[in-house]
């Protein structure tokens, strides 16, 4: 007989520390943000593919990270959207013109 796994509380997949990250949220025992995840799935990878570009990742961080977007989409699109500023900002003052998922 096959023994079945526990089940894992995607609750607890999901973390915010004001000390990392500047305190968004995040997978759990990672600094990948919940925004990574959401920038490579709006980029039209699903999780699996994500899961290859970022390796220590398991398929259910980035289920996990989609559950959060798909439960918190104005917090997350405001980041995403902070982030998109800040990358202007210094691509400006760099003169670089590098999309920041490259």
């Amino acid at each position: 007989m096959n023994a079945v796994a526990e089940p894992v509380n995607i609750g607890t997949l999901i973390t915010r520390t004001p000390d990392i990250k500047a305190n968004s949220p995040r997978i759990c025992g990672t600094g990948v943000t919940v925004q990574r995840i959401v920038g490579w799935y709006k980029l039209g990878l699903n999780p699996e593919e994500i899961t290859r570009k970022i390796e220590h990742l398991h398929v259910r961080d980035a289920y996990a990270a989609l559950a959060y977007y798909h439960a918190n989409p104005d917090e997350i699109e405001q980041l995403l959207a902070e982030e998109a500023r800040e990358h202007d900002r210094l691509a400006a003052e760099f003169g670089c013109n590098r999309s920041p998922a490259a």
